[in-house]
């Protein structure tokens, strides 16, 4: 079952992890120095806050978190159908996760990001553009790490 996936960057960290852990009921399902997660089931999203998004408060980007790789690849031909074209990313290593990603952006300029997380790290992850494919055709296939949501 697919997960909406929320991430909001955010000027005082601490001050938002006390306000979503009051809103959502919950701590965090994971905390760093830099980063909070909450994967809610109720309603079903997984929420993040960073306090790396280059400054800017607010919402960095949507997305759909996929069970597996096989509904990854599904949802993104969906994202290919719907926009112009989507950037791949394997072994995308981002937000304390090793993951597989497409991200597209909406008519708007709101950024999508389709995921399939399997594993974890132990840093936030880091920026390179060699993992990036722009592809008018999916699934493309790229290999190693990726650049950061956000």
């Amino acid at each position: 079952m697919k997960r909406l996936h929320v991430h909001v960057g955010v000027v005082d960290l601490e001050q938002s992890v006390r306000f979503y852990s009051t809103l959502f009921g919950t701590q965090p399902t994971k905390r760093e120095s830099d980063y909070a997660k909450w994967m809610l089931d109720d309603p079903r999203v997984n929420f993040a806050i960073s306090s790396r998004s280059d400054g800017a408060a607010g919402l960095s980007h949507l997305g759909i978190q996929a069970e597996d790789q096989d509904e990854l690849d599904q949802i993104a031909a969906r994202a290919k159908d719907a926009g112009d074209s989507v950037l791949i990313e394997t072994g995308a290593s981002c937000c304390y996760a090793r993951s597989n990603k497409a991200w597209v952006d909406d008519p708007t300029g709101i950024r999508w990001e389709t995921f399939f997380t399997f594993g974890d790290i132990t840093t936030y992850g880091q920026s390179t553009e060699e993992s990036r494919v722009e592809s008018k055709s999916v699934p493309a296939v790229v290999a190693a790490s990726a650049r950061c949501c956000g």
